[in-house]
């Protein structure tokens, strides 16, 4: 089952978010918009406009595939957010 980390910079309110690794799915990638990009030796997907992490956990919920959260930490100022795939016909809770 797939799954997407969202987190965030610094901010929350601002953005930018990142979305995903170098090894994460492109097809998942390119539906919500984001690019590689490298930043101080880091592979990070970050996203292409400073869109704050609710659009991109919308996006997820609303999309065909329909992702719901399934974890969230917070790390200092920092706060990362797990999405898993829901399977079809199944609604997880």
């Amino acid at each position: 089952m797939p799954y997407v980390l969202v987190s965030t910079q610094i901010r929350l309110e601002t953005g930018p978010t990142m979305v995903g690794d170098e090894y994460s799915d492109p097809a998942i990638m390119n539906y919500l918009g984001a690019r590689k990009t490298t930043m101080l030796g880091n592979n990070l997907i970050r996203s292409r406009k400073s869109a704050v992490p609710r659009k991109y956990l919308l996006k997820t919920a609303r999309g065909e595939k329909r992702g719901s959260v399934c974890g969230c930490v917070r790390v200092r100022q920092k706060r990362k957010w797990e999405t898993e795939e829901k399977e079809r016909g199944r609604e997880t809770k």
